[in-house]
């Protein structure tokens, strides 16, 4: 079957922080159960360029080059091969309005339009240690953003690392209308990641992802890195039956 979308994902800024598990607990769609890593529940803000985009093997004019932010939780659903480790978006900001739209018909993606820009200093297309990596948005005309400098050459994480845990979600689950969920698989080989320093968010986070995030990321990141990306495929949705999450590692 022809996947729903394929890309190529680069130069992926991703700044994390600690948060209380009950704030993302009305996010959390039915099926799955929040993850933590050594304890700790994570959001992550995401910012990266779309590349060589198509949906449904289509290549759509004006709509195949063009940057994303997000705000993801981690979640897991024990599927028949073990546990399914997984991500679900609290928002997606996108500065095409065809990308939002299809996405929020099929699967009920919480995307937005807005303007947005980058600044990514690289050579050759890899980024230059100690160059600027930087996405930002404009919502009611302020611009937000976040940003970091490289700080090293990109190296794969280590096993049972906190790195690896947020870089290596291979699964994708939207709560629906009707109170269900969709699952989707998305395919892509493992990420090595850049360390970066001066990593930053300047946001209204009340205004962009609601209050109850606000506490969250107003305090400066747990962690942050830059993942240099790859080919993606992600896979049409399938509807999952709601069952008691499971435990254990």
């Amino acid at each position: 079957m022809r996947p729903f979308l394929t890309a190529r994902w680069q130069h992926l800024l991703m700044l994390n922080f600690l948060i209380d598990p009950a704030v993302l607990k009305p996010w959390t769609p039915r099926g799955v159960e929040l993850d933590a890593w050594s304890g700790r529940t994570y959001v992550s803000v995401v910012g990266f360029r779309f590349l060589h985009t198509r949906m449904l093997g289509i290549a759509i004019p004006f709509h195949q080059a063009f940057d994303e932010v997000n705000l993801r939780s981690y979640v897991r659903r024990r599927g028949p091969e073990g546990w399914r480790r997984g991500v679900v978006f609290v928002r997606e900001l996108v500065p095409r309005p065809a990308v939002a739209i299809v996405a929020r018909l099929c699967y009920n993606e919480p995307y937005r339009f807005l303007p947005m820009r980058s600044t990514i200093e690289a050579n050759a297309g890899n980024l230059r240690i100690g160059g600027r990596v930087e996405y930002a948005w404009r919502i009611d005309r302020r611009w937000n953003a976040l940003r970091a400098t490289v700080d090293g050459p990109a190296t794969s994480p280590a096993k049972e690392t906190e790195t690896e845990f947020i870089t290596e979600h291979y699964w994708g689950y939207s709560a629906q209308r009707d109170g269900g969920c969709v699952e989707y698989r998305v395919e892509h080989e493992p990420w090595r990641v850049h360390p970066v320093r001066d990593a930053a968010l300047e946001c209204d986070v009340a205004r962009v992802y609601g209050t109850a995030f606000a506490d969250a990321l107003a305090r400066p990141c747990h962690s942050a890195w830059i993942a240099e990306g790859s080919q993606v495929v992600v896979h049409r949705g399938v509807r999952i039956e709601s069952q008691q999450p499971g435990t254990g590692e």
